[in-house]
């Protein structure tokens, strides 16, 4: 018999609905793990970081937080902001601390426009669209390299500098990333998205960069545009998009963008990928910690869902990652969704049946 694959995974649900929506992603990779029979299980270490944390104690997670992560096969995330926590603190002393501690420098965030969801998008092939976005993780312009200065001068007087850190390293690495998901795509097309008219060296950088690594790709078709005319893009002729390369903001950015046309921020998910695994990755819906709702049980966790069916692909389980994908269209498909797209399904039934279309997907009918 096949030794059980046992994945160590670093749970930390953080704030607001992060916890809910994790909860509902850690009862279908339970389901999965059962359904197995002995191929795998899931051991599950919980911590309480987060903003809570933060007001009890004056830091987002421990100080060795990261070494205490390292260890582990992945990393499964909530949401991280709440009222009460500035949110650079919140962000810079849990999420970023992980991205940039694990070198977690590619980020993929999907944009699937699922069956059963109210469109958005008024376009006449909406059912066709599925693209993909993929994230300089690492540096770029959230670097977090400045400073603020001469606040001592007086009211009205104080510099702030914000600055954005471009390596050809970093470049090179996440658009040769992008290049190489297109190869395993249907259609063969990489559209890199800077600024570089106005941006006259990091970004210039980035599309010099992008023009010498597609030389090594010939069968990939390319395609340039500067952000403002990608985000108009994006509504106008979303046809044109497959793999989408940007660089840290402009990809966050875009990536909601996308997310809202395909119905909501809630079904969004996303992978903070180590891609050489010498560190853990970090999966996490793209949606925020929603502190008005947070609660109530009307959150949508398709998000984290999808984000655990990405960390289960990162773990070798493809199979199983397919079949969670394949129950959500199934699930939102067959009209069960939650208030933020029409529907009055809440959290946990949402869930319910995403597990019992698992079956369904899987047996073939």
């Amino acid at each position: 018999m096949e030794e059980t694959k046992k994945f160590r995974i670093a749970v930390i649900p953080g704030d607001g609905i992060g916890g809910e929506v994790v909860e509902q992603g850690l009862r279908v990779l339970e389901h999965l793990s059962k359904e197995s029979n002995g191929k795998f299980v899931f051991e599950n270490d919980f911590f309480p970081w987060g903003c809570e944390y933060y007001l009890k104690t004056g830091k987002m997670m421990d100080d060795d937080g990261v070494e205490r992560l390292r260890g582990y096969d992945a990393i499964y995330f909530g949401a991280v902001g709440f009222p009460g926590v500035p949110d650079h603190v919140s962000l810079w002393g849990l999420r970023l601390a992980i991205c940039q501690g694990f070198d977690q420098w590619a980020n993929i965030r999907p944009i699937e426009f699922l069956p059963g969801v109210p469109r958005r998008l008024n376009h006449p092939d909406v059912d066709k669209l599925n693209w993909v976005l993929i994230r300089e993780n690492s540096e770029g312009e959230y670097s977090g390299i400045g400073g603020r200065n001469f606040s001592g001068r007086g009211p009205g007087k104080e510099v702030a500098v914000q600055s954005a850190l471009f390596t050809e390293h970093g470049c090179e690495r996440i658009i040769r990333f992008a290049f190489d998901m297109a190869r395993t795509r249907k259609r063969k097309k990489v559209t890199s998205i800077t600024k570089s008219n106005a941006q006259q060296y990091g970004m210039v950088l980035w599309d010099e960069v992008f023009a010498r690594v597609s030389k090594d790709y010939p069968d990939v078709e390319t395609d340039q545009w500067l952000v403002d005319a990608a985000a108009a893009q994006f509504v106008l002729h979303p046809e044109e998009l497959e793999v989408v390369v940007a660089s840290n903001l402009f990809a966050d950015i875009l990536s909601d963008l996308g997310s809202a046309l395909a119905g909501s921020l809630g079904l969004a998910a996303s992978a903070n990928l180590n891609p050489e695994r010498k560190t853990p990755s970090m999966f996490e819906s793209v949606h925020g910690s929603a502190p008005d709702i947070a609660g109530q049980g009307i959150a949508n966790p398709i998000g984290a869902i999808g984000s655990a069916a990405l960390m289960l692909e990162h773990l070798g389980l493809k199979e199983e990652a397919e079949l969670v994908n394949k129950a959500i269209a199934e699930t939102t498909g067959q009209g069960i969704l939650t208030r933020d797209i029409g529907g009055n399904y809440d959290t946990v039934a949402i869930t319910d049946a995403i597990i019992a279309n698992l079956a369904k997907v899987k047996a073939g009918v």
